[in-house]
């Protein structure tokens, strides 16, 4: 096999790989579409889910960092 050949199938396993990756993370995400669904149609509110799983995925002092200065937001603009 020439040095040509190896890269080509060395790019077409690569490929391959991804391909079968990018299909996985569909299937996820479809799954998680549907975890949200089913806690919708229980009651809960899908929009504020998704705002504590990014919540939860921070680091505390970020998640503190940014909630302190979202408290000065709101208190300057009278909301809170």
């Amino acid at each position: 096999m020439s040095e040509g050949n190896v890269a080509a199938d060395q790019l077409r396993l690569f490929i391959e790989r991804i391909e079968r990756l990018e299909e996985e993370k569909k299937g996820i995400a479809d799954d998680i579409r549907d975890v949200y669904s089913e806690a919708k149609s229980t009651g809960f509110d899908a929009k504020i889910m998704r705002q504590i799983v990014r919540l939860r995925k921070m680091e505390t002092h970020d998640r503190q960092e940014m909630e302190a200065i979202l408290d000065t937001y709101k208190s300057a603009l009278g909301i809170a």
